[in-house]
């Protein structure tokens, strides 16, 4: 089978959820014997591999926001068509729209013929969601969170099929002793999109005297925000707050397949967004490497991260969060439970097993 997927921010290594849930999608269903690909907006970059294809007809500035790009679709015509024709030209038996505005899904320019499924990673209630889902033949998302929070806002999800996010880097964890020396010794070490609702800058401001060990924390810039120069405003503040605290280090964007071996060199990670996090990928990739994980209980993260780690109500706030990782660094058994509970956490989370999944939802779709 070949399976396109159309997301129009996609760019190669790029430090975003989404896109990186695709790239893992598409490698598990090479893996299983099909064909994958990513259909982006230009410009072409020179990291770009024979698996992405560039439109001519939508360029996009880098980072991009969603207003510019409703801007540029005014007229949707030749975007349209120049993915209709790409569609034919590749002979495609299925599309998958990432999104409903950045995946083209409200506008849905498949060829007859072609199976149509929806990814809702993020709750939107929309127009544009809406049109998204009249068109689509499947829907699925990546978390059973995602289709309460839907249904709840009024979206029937009744046919939704849940297709979590796979790993795309498989690392192997420290051994016991290697990971009770990281207890005892080992750095804090976040990462995070550089956006608001990740928290790092409350999180900064709540950091406590005498924690006794480096907090490294890695803020990475994505091909897209909310409004123009968001990502840049989040870093400068978090860097003035990092500057006054001893041992905290801010550090730039790295490579996602780096992410898990930075993740298994830490003690504990944290993840501090305020708003619900669907999946939880930086989540998933410490669980993988047996590093607990502490965070607020909203989303997808109690679910994902069980006895893997601690959860806390977003009401105690950043201090709770701060004496919860204090606190479990200081429990050597349960600390040593919570590390082997995370890989078991996302065993099934390989791009083979994932692939398969969203290959039931085709299935599904072409009946």
């Amino acid at each position: 089978m070949n399976i396109a997927f159309v997301l129009l921010t996609h760019n190669p290594d790029e430090p975003a959820g989404i896109e990186r849930s695709v790239a893992a999608l598409a490698d598990g269903l090479r893996e299983l014997g099909h064909r994958a690909f990513v259909l982006a907006a230009g410009p072409p970059t020179p990291e770009d591999g024979e698996d992405l294809v560039r439109l001519t007809s939508l360029s996009l500035a880098c980072p991009a926001v969603e207003d510019d790009l409703t801007a540029l679709l005014a007229d949707p015509r030749p975007v349209c068509d120049e993915v209709r024709q790409i569609l034919a030209t590749r002979r495609v038996d299925a599309v998958c729209w990432v999104d409903a505005v950045w995946g083209l899904g409200y506008l849905s320019p498949a060829l007859g013929g072609t199976t149509t499924v929806l990814m809702v990673h993020v709750p939107r209630t929309d127009t544009p969601l809406l049109q998204s889902l009249e068109h689509a033949a499947g829907v699925v998302t990546v978390s059973p969170f995602m289709v309460r929070v839907m249904a709840e806002q009024g979206v029937d999800t009744s046919s939704w099929q849940v297709v979590p996010n796979a790993l795309l880097h498989e690392v192997t964890g420290p051994s016991p002793a290697e990971r009770e020396e990281l207890r005892r010794r080992g750095p804090v070490r976040i990462v995070a999109r550089a956006e608001p609702h990740k928290g790092i800058a409350e999180l900064l401001r709540a950091f406590p005297a005498g924690l006794g060990r480096a907090v490294e924390i890695v803020l990475a810039e994505a091909g897209f925000e909310y409004w123009p120069g968001m990502q840049q405003e989040v870093i400068a503040e978090c860097r003035a707050l990092a500057a006054a605290l001893p041992g905290v280090e801010l550090l730039p964007g790295m490579p996602w397949q780096e992410v898990p071996r930075f993740l298994a060199g830490a003690a504990v990670t944290v993840v501090s967004s305020t708003s619900p996090e669907t999946f939880g990928n930086v989540a998933a990739e410490a669980l993988s490497v047996g590093t607990p994980v502490v965070g607020y209980g909203l989303g997808n993260l109690p679910d994902l991260v069980g006895t893997a780690g601690r959860m806390t109500d977003l009401a105690d706030g950043p201090d709770r969060l701060w004496a919860d990782t204090a606190g479990l660094l200081a429990d050597r058994a349960g600390y040593h439970t919570a590390s082997a509970e995370g890989p078991r956490r996302v065993a099934g989370h390989r791009p083979a097993a994932v692939a398969s999944a969203f290959l039931d939802v085709i299935t599904r779709a072409r009946r």
